[in-house]
């Protein structure tokens, strides 16, 4: 064998594309880009075969763009990687009094350790078991630890200027229900009055209704209503005019602050199964001699991944930033510890991206780059690894659930793909597995960073490339 012979051997080995790569855009994406008047430069492409490790095109994989939440396909790779499908999250529950006559005649312990779904109705199992120890009183207060996390100096209204918004939420040890309710509206023609209801109800949190009904189709922005929050987020006003066309609307918005939020869902979740509370909250740092009464656990790393790509939760996705962190190097977990965990796993695998900029995890984000061939490089690496099984799984199926689910509905397209989407201002981007018709096996990443790309062009060129391959 010749030297020349060797070389290419070596380079195929490292990276398949030297077998081939079409350097022109199928003629359908030219299309679509030129419909839209959206330069070829602005996209980046790359697709390769899974049955050969043929490159069936590369286009602009090496440019650095912002993915958008595609970014979480990198974080939950590693957190599954490194911490493996069954991991859990447990939330500790002590008992800083005794029992009697079902009194619990001091304060109820709760330390978090970063459950990212710890959710009404979890929260509701977690108060269960406290109830099956024989409590229906706690005569103090409700104590809580969330310093296994160091979240630092957080502004929710840093990225947008929308601290409401539920994908605004900072992480916390100690999350419950995300720190988000739901609002209901009905309109009451024959009042003129507005029904508001939420969920889950919190006492702590204080409603002032000010809208009135007029007559009008259902329509417009949040259907008229304006949202204005005192200063601590516990008293939410709402004004404006709903249209009566509106049977019904709802809307998901953050309130208090994280502690306040547990303290009122434990207040009212207890409440309402016939217990009562006397005190406040109180947040405090556990003794670290103190055994826990019991832990509740969370669902396993395979279920929570599912949560975060197939509905894109950028909160769960930080929530694994931080707990990758805090189990490499010790409690408290912090954004930053978790993006060195993220390098060090990448440089052990051989893919230290020298362009990667990794901000959150999540991808809400300005600063986060990457490139279309560092991410196909994941997907590879992913698909030959032990778990791919649950990985594949936890992205959106093309047509039927997650971000996918009102996409490529009732067509050719539809079941043939997982992927994880990623859409922020000026941003559209896809990167998975796809099937096509033959049942050959392809990895895709399109990375598209042009002006108002995310409002609708981004999403047909990325049909456009899948509508060419699935005859591949």
């Amino acid at each position: 064998m010749t030297a020349i012979h060797k070389l290419f051997l070596v380079l195929v080995f490292l990276h398949p594309s030297v077998l081939y790569a079409q350097q022109a855009l199928p003629i359908s994406v030219k299309n679509a880009l030129n419909y839209r008047r959206v330069p070829e430069h602005t996209l980046s492409v790359y697709v390769e075969s899974l049955d050969t490790g043929e490159v069936m095109l590369s286009w602009n994989d090496a440019e650095p763009r912002n993915p958008a939440s595609v970014e979480k396909m990198l974080t939950t790779l590693v957190a599954l990687d490194m911490l493996g499908p069954a991991y859990t999250w447990k939330t500790d529950v002590y008992l800083m009094g005794e029992i009697k006559d079902g009194v619990l005649d001091g304060d109820l312990l709760l330390k978090g350790h970063g459950d990212p779904y710890l959710v009404t109705e979890r929260f509701w199992q977690l108060l269960r078991r406290i109830r099956r120890l024989g409590i229906s009183t706690i005569d103090g207060d409700l104590l809580i630890d969330d310093s296994h996390f160091d979240i630092g100096n957080y502004d929710p209204a840093a990225f947008d200027h929308e601290p409401l918004r539920a994908y605004n939420v900072a992480p916390n040890a100690m999350l419950t229900n995300f720190k988000v309710v739901r609002y209901y509206f009905e309109p009451d023609a024959a009042s003129s009055r507005v029904k508001v209801q939420l969920e889950p109800p919190l006492e702590n949190l204080l409603i002032v209704n000010q809208l009135r009904v007029t007559n009008g189709s259902c329509r417009g922005y949040q259907r008229g209503i304006t949202i204005t929050p005192n200063e601590d987020v516990s008293r939410i006003t709402f004004t404006g005019r709903f249209p009566s066309g509106c049977e019904f609307y709802s809307m998901d918005r953050t309130v208090l602050s994280h502690n306040e939020f547990t303290f009122g869902l434990f207040r009212s979740l207890w409440q309402e199964s016939g217990g009562r509370i006397a005190g406040k909250w109180k947040n405090v740092i556990a003794q670290e001699d103190l055994e826990p009464v019991f832990s509740f656990e969370s669902l396993p790393l395979s279920d929570i991944i599912a949560k975060v790509n197939k509905h894109s939760n950028n909160v769960m996705a930080r929530q694994l930033l931080y707990t990758l962190g805090a189990e490499t190097f010790g409690p408290p977990g912090t954004e930053a510890a978790g993006r060195k965990v993220v390098r060090q796993w990448l440089a052990t695998k051989e893919m230290d991206f020298a362009e990667l900029r990794l901000d959150n995890g999540a991808g809400l984000s300005r600063e986060s780059r990457m490139t279309a061939r560092h991410l196909a490089d994941l997907l590879r690496y992913a698909y030959k690894s032990a778990y791919m099984p649950e990985y594949l799984s936890s992205l959106s199926l093309s047509g039927l659930d997650g971000t996918m689910s009102r996409r490529f509905r009732n067509g050719v397209l539809t079941g043939m793909a997982h992927m994880k989407t990623g859409s922020l201002d000026h941003v559209s981007s896809i990167a998975g597995y796809f099937q096509a018709r033959s049942g050959n096996r392809y990895i895709v990443v399109m990375l598209h960073n042009h002006t108002d790309i995310h409002r609708g062009p981004g999403e047909e060129v990325q049909e456009a490339l899948l509508r060419w391959l699935v005859e591949k």
